[in-house]
């Protein structure tokens, strides 16, 4: 596979071999990007679960500490338009809304809160919404009857972990720009949450690979405790 000049550079700043601390990859991942943008600073996880399993789902949400750097727009459905344009709602509405997305295909929105009692009409347009990942679900917060509190937590941060279908997890924690200790508080945030999801069902070891790294950017293994 053919890689950059700076590419390599970067690369050759990480021993492949060693698992460094929250910390130490934290600060190195701020060295080694390779593009000239403000790229953002993923992480990698590599479970040992079996996604087929019911009992070996791992999905969760937390605030990050520090945000990830990245403002999503929030589209709201519900019946309390007011309350949720006064939180920081990008779009609020009922069924017009969704009449929108229908009629217009229209997606100029990351993420789709809404009340409970609007969820009958929304789940009509689960064809459309599911595999865009936009369709509301109580689990990750997105369906509360306090919408202004569910729409203030995800302009505060909140991000989704999500084991896939391989056991990988990827979640954005952060931008280049952050300062390091801001990036390590992050990412042990994270790992925390993702600790505490651990499925009861799976004994030994849990995390079988942990990286960060940046957009394009060369992967840098890291340990914690309980790993």
């Amino acid at each position: 596979m053919f890689r950059s000049k700076n590419y390599r550079a970067a690369a050759e700043k990480i021993d492949a071999n060693k698992l460094y601390t929250i910390e130490e990859a934290a600060a190195l991942v701020k060295e080694t990007s390779t593009v000239k943008f403000d790229a953002t600073i993923d992480v990698s996880f590599k479970l040992n679960v079996d996604p087929k399993q019911a009992d070996q789902q791992v999905r969760g949400t937390l605030i990050l500490p520090h945000g990830n750097g990245k403002t999503k727009k929030v589209l709201a459905i519900t019946d309390k338009v007011d309350d949720a344009l006064a939180a920081g709602a990008d779009f609020a509405g009922g069924n017009e809304m969704l009449d929108k997305i229908q009629k217009e295909n229209w997606f100029d929105f990351d993420v789709i809160v809404a009340t409970p009692n609007m969820m009958g009409n929304i789940g009509k347009l689960g064809r459309v919404l599911g595999p865009k990942g936009l369709m509301p679900n109580p689990k990750t917060g997105t369906v509360s009857p306090d919408i202004a509190k569910a729409i203030k937590e995800i302009k505060a941060g909140k991000v989704e972990y999500r084991v896939d279908k391989e056991a990988n997890m990827h979640v954005c924690i952060a931008k280049v720009s952050f300062d390091a200790n801001k990036i390590a508080e992050n990412l042990t945030a994270l790992v925390e949450a993702v600790k505490k999801a651990q499925p009861a069902a799976v004994k030994g070891v849990y995390f079988k690979k942990a990286v960060i790294h940046t957009t394009m950017g060369p992967a840098i293994q890291f340990t914690f405790a309980g790993r």
